[in-house]
């Protein structure tokens, strides 16, 4: 056998390389091993007690060591008989008390297990929430590629996959609407049982209901800056603005459509708008055209709060409304469609001028339907008007998109036309609504610039879904045109959202499904079957958290991970 001496002296002599690779043991760790050896070797009976005898005549001290541990554990019982040394013998562990050498060997399989499901909880985190590194605060909020250890890039998709991570239920009706809240885990839904429904997407839980409608709750959208206001609207003609921070207390109520209010939207403020920056505040006591209609309760709204000075809505009336949020007026009304308004999209405005080109004028290319080219999309020499504008997308039943000017004058952008029945959706770039002044700076060119090739390429795209059982993917350059067509679902499709990389379109249907579209390769890249129960009727994405939410006929609201 080799002695500890001889032992240490190989590791000295013979072994140095492979010191820097083991631990060496101090003195009194060294003590405390042959103590607990010495322990357990007492422990195993006396078919072991000459091992234990030989181990404390070659180290004494691991006797001494575990007299003086037994001594203080039996606090003061003087009567325990001693050996000739004066230490007291250890007697044979009853089963109940284990050798601290089998504590800790048994531990070590326990701490390995413990960090090995560490390690895939971490690798999970990783996932879940590399969009707080890998988002860019630029202009569309996408998700940046991340580098890989061994220096490669890998992209993070964020796509739903299944199951659903919690499945919420307490609306007694089918779902409307949903929203995210910009900031909090806050989802917002809206039910035919005519409230709205908040609860913690991350948790689950529930938190409260909002009553004050008295028919179908037909959407819902959180302001822009912050989150601090909710607004809704109603097929009971009316629309209400709920304040956030104030427990949720309805501050106004407009009124003015002459029918079922569809739809309902914050304006994305202009570039360098003046009350972001807090130096118009002056918020005007409600009425307005509420205080005419004899509406419900008034309060204050302040724009620069809100990130917003108006709110745009769509009605079966056929028109289009813009409202002050300050004095609660019906600011313009735009009256081009022919028939029922459903929805809207808004896209705030941004500094990234795409590159443009590859559009017909007005729907020019997009009327008979055919998709042009996605690589010529972005072939042309001019700079895009409408890629600096913050924009409103309307359509409804006449099958007809129009594009607008969210600011001024409210002017005509484009015209597309290309949907063979009822448009149901409509969605720009999942982004923030704020105006986007600055492109975002990586630590790696690479990544910055794909970053802003991903932005120029993608910020004036819009998607829609409609009754035709199409999503189609359109740019708003250049007077717009249809860039693709996707036909997958099988009956009518009731929500799209593109997706923040604007690399792919996510949207729902009545066939009960959630379909993940590959914009570059034209087709589609992922199926959730049987998403609901019963039809899909809605769906949201957040623009920088790893959340979507969906909801159904079957009056559940479903949160959805994304990989």
């Amino acid at each position: 056998r080799i002695s500890t001496t001889t032992y240490e002296t190989g590791l000295t002599l013979y072994l140095p390389i492979r010191i820097s690779f083991i631990m060496v043991l101090t003195d009194k760790q060294r003590t405390d091993l042959h103590a607990g050896i010495y322990e357990y070797l007492l422990s195993r009976g006396p078919a072991f007690a000459a091992t234990a005898e030989a181990l404390a005549q070659a180290d004494p001290e691991a006797r001494s060591s575990n007299s003086s541990t037994d001594n203080s554990k039996t606090d003061g019982n003087d009567d325990e008989p001693s050996n000739s040394n004066g230490t007291s013998p250890r007697k044979t562990t009853p089963s109940s008390a284990t050798p601290v050498l089998e504590k800790k060997w048994t531990a070590v399989p326990r701490l390995q297990k413990r960090v090995l499901e560490l390690e895939r909880q971490i690798s999970s985190n990783q996932r879940i929430h590399a969009h707080r590194a890998g988002f860019s605060a630029g202009a569309s909020s996408a998700p940046l590629d991340s580098t890989t250890a061994s220096g490669g890039i890998r992209e993070r998709r964020m796509l739903p996959r299944p199951p659903a991570q919690h499945s919420l239920q307490s609306h007694s009706s089918g779902i409307t609407a949903l929203a995210l809240h910009p900031i909090y885990t806050l989802a917002a839904s809206g039910s035919e049982d005519g409230t709205i429904k908040l609860w913690d997407h991350e948790s689950g839980d529930y938190l409260r209901t909002l009553r004050g409608h008295t028919n179908v709750v037909t959407s819902v959208d959180f302001c822009p800056k912050g989150g601090g206001y909710l607004v809704s609207c109603s097929t009971d003609l009316s629309i209400k603005i709920w304040d956030v921070k104030d427990n949720f207390v309805c501050v106004r109520t407009l009124r003015g459509h002459d029918h079922t209010i569809s739809c309902v939207r914050f304006v994305p403020p202009p570039l360098g708008a003046v009350f972001l920056e807090g130096g118009k505040i002056g918020s005007v006591e409600g009425g307005g055209a509420e205080a005419a209609a004899g509406g419900g309760a008034s309060g204050t709204i302040d724009p620069a709060e809100a990130g917003a000075k108006f709110i745009v809505s769509a009605s079966r009336d056929n028109t289009v409304k813009f409202w002050d949020l300050e004095t609660g007026f019906c600011d313009h009304t735009i009256e081009d469609h022919s028939d029922w308004v459903r929805c809207i999209a808004v896209r705030a405005a941004s500094a990234v001028v795409s590159k443009g080109g590859g559009g017909a004028n007005a729907g020019g290319g997009a009327a008979g339907g055919e998709a042009s080219d996605p690589a010529s999309e972005g072939s042309g020499a001019g700079r895009s008007l409408a890629s600096n504008l913050a924009l409103v997308a309307t359509s409804g039943n006449d099958r007809t998109i129009y594009v607008y000017d969210a600011n001024d004058k409210r002017t005509k952008v484009a015209e597309l036309r290309g949907h063979d029945h009822v448009v149901e959706a409509l969605s720009f770039l999942c982004s923030s609504a704020l105006p986007q002044k600055a492109k975002h700076a990586t630590p790696s060119s690479k990544l910055a610039n794909n970053a802003n090739d991903a932005t120029s390429n993608t910020w004036d795209y819009l998607a829609s879904a409609s009754r035709d059982r199409t999503v189609r993917l359109w740019t708003v350059a250049n007077g717009g045109s249809c860039i693709s067509v996707f036909r997958a679902h099988e009956n009518w499709v009731r929500g799209v959202v593109l997706h923040p990389s604007g690399n792919h379109i996510l949207s729902c249907g009545d066939d009960r499904s959630i379909r993940v579209f590959d914009v570059k390769a034209n087709r589609c890249l992922r199926t959730i079957e049987d998403a609901h129960a019963h039809f899909v009727t809605a769906i949201a994405m957040h623009p920088t958290l790893p959340i979507m939410v969906s909801g159904g006929v079957d009056h559940v609201v479903k949160c959805w991970q994304l990989d």
